[in-house]
């Protein structure tokens, strides 16, 4: 039975880009010897997508995802990542990227998508927590602010 994904970055400066991803983005892993250190995340998708050109097919990307975009991208900034393109609405979700050594750009993305795992967990910790709201006041919204909207992009990247 297949328990995870494998992925491979290829990097003209390894050893920087291990300790980039392991120092700066503080991805946990392990150092398996002789340099090597092999990055443990905790989740993991993948989706096949279509693509326009048949010449473009059999590419690959690596794109990391997370919860409020802005806040981690802020965190990140705080750590000498550097972003090269500000947050968009793609659709599918928030998205950006930022540069690795060894000539890696990386999609960092806030997906609108939701796992089934994720939505059972996100109920449970509703149930669980006590209400902080008052009997008869409203509940309040949460709006995303300072994304464009906009369809989806064209080309390789999009999820």
């Amino acid at each position: 039975m297949i328990r995870g994904i494998h992925g491979l970055l290829y990097s003209s400066a390894p050893e920087a880009t291990r300790a980039f991803f392991r120092d700066q983005v503080r991805l946990p892993g392990s150092d398996i010897g002789q340099g090597w250190w092999i990055f443990d995340l905790p989740e993991g998708d993948m989706g096949v997508h279509p693509v326009e050109d048949p010449n473009d097919a059999g590419g690959h990307d690596v794109s990391f995802y997370c919860d409020q975009i802005q806040d981690t991208v802020a965190d990140l900034e705080s750590r000498g990542v550097r972003f090269t393109a500000p947050v968009e609405d793609h659709g599918y979700g928030l998205v950006t990227y930022f540069e690795a050594p060894g000539g890696l750009r990386v999609q960092l993305y806030e997906p609108r998508y939701q796992k089934p795992a994720r939505k059972k967990a996100a109920a449970s910790s509703k149930r669980a927590a006590p209400s902080s709201r008052k009997k008869g006041s409203p509940r309040s919204s949460s709006k995303r602010t300072g994304a464009r909207r906009g369809g989806r992009t064209s080309g390789r990247g999009r999820r």
